[in-house]
């Protein structure tokens, strides 16, 4: 017997859904940063490879890891918010439909920009700061402290709307298509291709999610950086749209893609199969309280389906 989506939203193991997202894979998104912000009139990196070189020769391998205390920092709060608001929503709409999951999503989304925001303007600045005796700021909160001393309030939030415009849709793709693909591939607990199939939804989803939205993450990431070495370059969205075009094409909106997917499969896979599983077999089929889980479409098959937020 299937459990519904809204159930296994409501059911998340703390334990399981925190740690397993970004952590193991921080290192493609300092990647991913520093190529997006690269002037091409100056470019320091050739590409993906070239960027992982430099930083290990440079920095050495803990350069992979600049800013991983501002996720650290602020994942436990974005998961809850995530995950709490997604159920919720989904239970206010009435009905697990494919239309309903990607609202609740992209609710979620927009929610936990409020932390999200503040916390990738730390990571992104302390992944482009000089090593050594020359850098900025000390570590996250140090960052977002001078941030705070100079720019005020304003400055700490500085690509909120490009964070919006990413995480909203973005958020509404990831748990629709996980949702989507659990139920067409036929996700029963019994089967004995279940781990496989997870594993397929939820790298494909993860996938699905990122190149919905990569070109405003793109965006984000620049605005989020400049002013760090000179004076500000953007005034604001649409305004590093054009110059980025102006200068470098559009392919400057797809720079670091493939670094970012190369984390986006096997993350969200692993994610959501690991989450999934356990829930499934461990918790099996819980007495739960009536009402707490919402009546199933009546066209659509039921099918497991988890959501975990993407870092990132």
């Amino acid at each position: 017997m299937h459990a519904s989506v809204s159930c296994l939203s409501e059911q998340r193991l703390p334990a399981v859904k925190v740690l397993v997202c970004r952590d193991g894979t921080f290192l493609y998104k300092t990647i991913s940063v520093r190529l997006q912000v690269q002037s091409m009139e100056k470019p320091q990196y050739r590409g993906t490879l070239h960027c992982f070189q430099s930083i290990i020769r440079q920095e050495s391998v803990l350069g992979l890891y600049k800013g991983l205390g501002s996720p650290l920092m602020g994942l436990t709060f974005i998961n809850a918010l995530v995950f709490g608001v997604q159920g919720n929503t989904l239970r206010a709409l009435g009905r697990d439909s494919p239309l309903n999951q990607f609202l609740a999503g992209a609710a979620a989304g927009a929610i936990q920009c409020v932390i999200c925001c503040p916390m990738e303007l730390a990571k992104t600045r302390l992944q482009l700061q000089d090593a050594g005796p020359a850098r900025t700021y000390r570590g996250s909160l140090d960052c977002l402290a001078q941030i705070y001393r100079q720019e005020g309030l304003r400055g700490v939030n500085r690509g909120m709307a490009s964070t919006l415009l990413r995480e909203t849709p973005s958020f509404g793709v990831y748990f629709l298509a996980y949702d989507v693909l659990t139920r067409a591939l036929g996700c029963e607990p019994e089967d004995r291709l279940l781990v496989p199939k997870l594993l397929l939804a939820g790298g494909t989803s993860g996938i699905l999610s990122w190149l919905s939205t990569y070109p405003v993450d793109v965006v984000k990431s620049r605005l989020q950086a400049d002013g760090l070495r000179g004076a500000p370059r953007y005034r604001g969205i649409l305004d590093c749209v054009r110059q980025s075009y102006r200068a470098e094409g559009w392919r400057v909106f797809t720079r670091g893609l493939a670094s970012t997917l190369l984390r986006a499969f096997p993350v969200n896979a692993a994610t959501f199969a690991t989450v999934t599983v356990v829930l499934t077999y461990a918790r099996g089929e819980e007495a739960r309280p009536e009402g707490d889980a919402l009546p199933a479409a009546p066209a659509a098959p039921a099918g497991p389906a988890l959501a975990q937020p993407s870092s990132l």
